[in-house]
């Protein structure tokens, strides 16, 4: 059964309000100094996180057709096969989901998943990027069943790692300040490998090889991943918001699932956006240096993207003070379409690709954290409707989405590749302009319209709006399956 016994605030604070006279009973100072804590500790552990995750998502069929140097028929083989182990694992991630709801532990639900899946997917993603000596069926075999792994261990870090935001505070504008931090320190990590990744292997090759450059490089980005979800593990507090909830059964996940229509469309726009996202980001090294001629610009290119980027995270707390989501989001739309519209007719020259590219990722910075945000309230939105509130199922989308935009980006890739012969060229002289062509066409024109069908679907569909999600929360509390606003931390006066 659930317990209507009310929660401390925090383990080992007591809750603010005494039993007798309603004095505070918690220094104000303490619980201010809690509230930063949680919200830089949480931020800190995305940077090696996402350091991981953009080596892989952006950087695996980079190493493997110019470190490897594999065959066309090996790629088609492999992308194939990681597209199914995408999938597949996209689909485990709503079990993952029900196990970490499921979880009871005296580290909490989110914690212990955390440390295992950190160290898992380290190991895995050292395994990925180092050359094990195997080619043709042998390769793909060992290659795939190691990617499968990989995902598997990811998601069991992902999905307990951003199930926690909701669980810090209901309130929508502190969401969005933890978000926006957190996305602050992710984007410094996904940067640091878009800055680093082509000349330190280069440099590391010498002494290396052109595969072992690569290993190298994977194993200090896992270092400093563990070293951030450590801060994560130690340093972040849980306040105790929610009544706890029974046990997840297939049932609820299904229903979670379903039945939670705003999550349903959210996951869409998502999907739609994060195929074109990463389709972009993954022709970025190709672009440098089978169009722009010079691959060496790609490093400070990669630079000023990721200052437009982590800008435009930190300015957007600033402007939802005077700007609704829903026009921020429309903002954003139009910087995104002008960005690839610049980026697509820009002549060869670092200046005109460099502006267009500044628009293009402000925009997408506002998205990405939009995105985040939406996913958050669909969790309130899910207790609310169906009376039960399932955290991790419901943030187990957005990996799903992750991993499923991620698969159809590297399937786009991979194939534009085989068929423009950039993957079978000696060099970049040897790629025809009717490959160049075919390569801006899938990497600005494709994403664009797949960015643009997303925003649409959100304008139709996405109803949870600021007013909305008050009433969400107010009803809630009346039904006493919340602790109650005035226990939470980002809710001012008790009153979202």
């Amino acid at each position: 059964m659930v317990s209507l016994t009310r929660p401390a605030r925090y383990a080992g604070i007591m809750p603010r309000r005494a039993a007798a006279g309603g004095q505070p009973a918690t220094n104000d100072h303490q619980v201010a100094s809690l509230e930063r804590r949680n919200r830089w500790t949480f931020a800190v552990g995305t940077v090696g996180r996402d350091m991981v995750y953009a080596l892989v998502s952006m950087y695996l069929v980079y190493y493997l057709t110019e470190a490897l140097d594999l065959p066309d028929a090996t790629l088609a083989w492999v992308a194939t096969l990681v597209l199914a182990a995408r999938l597949f694992d996209a689909v485990m991630d709503i079990v993952m989901g029900s196990i970490v709801d499921n979880t009871r532990s005296r580290w909490g639900h989110f914690k212990p998943w955390i440390l295992a899946g950190m160290i898992a997917s380290g190991l895995f993603t050292v395994l990925l990027f180092s050359d094990l000596g195997l080619t043709g069926t042998g390769f793909i075999v060992l290659f795939s069943v190691l990617y499968l792994f990989w995902g598997l261990s990811w998601t069991a870090n992902d999905i307990p790692y951003w199930s926690m935001l909701p669980a810090l505070t209901l309130d929508q504008r502190q969401r969005e300040r933890i978000g926006a931090l957190a996305k602050v320190f992710a984007t410094i990590g996904l940067f640091t490998v878009v800055v680093a990744i082509i000349p330190v292997t280069t440099a590391l090759t010498p002494v290396y090889g052109a595969a072992g450059a690569w290993t190298v490089f994977a194993g200090a980005v896992v270092a400093v991943m563990i070293a951030g979800q450590c801060v994560t593990l130690v340093g972040t507090k849980e306040p105790s918001l929610v009544i706890e909830q029974d046990k997840v059964t297939l049932k609820d996940i299904a229903r979670t699932v379903f039945r939670n229509d705003q999550l349903m469309w959210t996951a869409i726009a998502m999907i739609l956006f994060m195929t074109g996202y990463v389709t972009t980001t993954t022709f970025g090294t190709y672009y440098f240096k089978y169009i722009f001629g010079d691959e060496g610009m790609y490093a400070p290119f990669g630079a000023v993207l990721g200052v437009a980027q982590i800008a435009g995270f930190l300015v957007f707390p600033l402007l939802r003070r005077r700007f609704s989501r829903r026009a921020l989001y429309s903002a954003a739309t139009a910087l995104v379409g002008v960005g690839y519209i610049g980026f697509f007719f820009a002549p060869v020259n670092i200046w005109a690709v460099g502006a267009a590219a500044l628009l293009l990722f402000s925009g997408t910075s506002f998205i990405i954290l939009l995105m985040l945000v939406f996913v958050t309230d669909t969790v309130d939105y899910g207790h609310w409707k169906l009376g039960q509130r399932r955290t991790a199922i419901t943030f187990a989308l957005q990996p799903f989405i992750n991993k499923v935009g991620a698969a159809l980006a590297t399937q786009i890739a991979a194939v534009t590749l085989i068929f423009t012969g950039i993957n079978s060229a000696d060099s970049p002289a040897d790629v025809t302009s009717g490959g160049r062509l075919g390569l801006k066409l899938v990497m600005l024109v494709l994403p664009l319209v797949l960015i643009a069908a997303g925003y649409i679907i959100y304008r139709a569909k996405y109803r949870i709006d600021e007013r909305f999600h008050a009433q969400i929360l107010a009803d809630l509390t009346a039904r006493g399956q919340l602790t109650g606003p005035e226990d939470d931390p980002g809710i001012e006066g008790g009153r979202p």
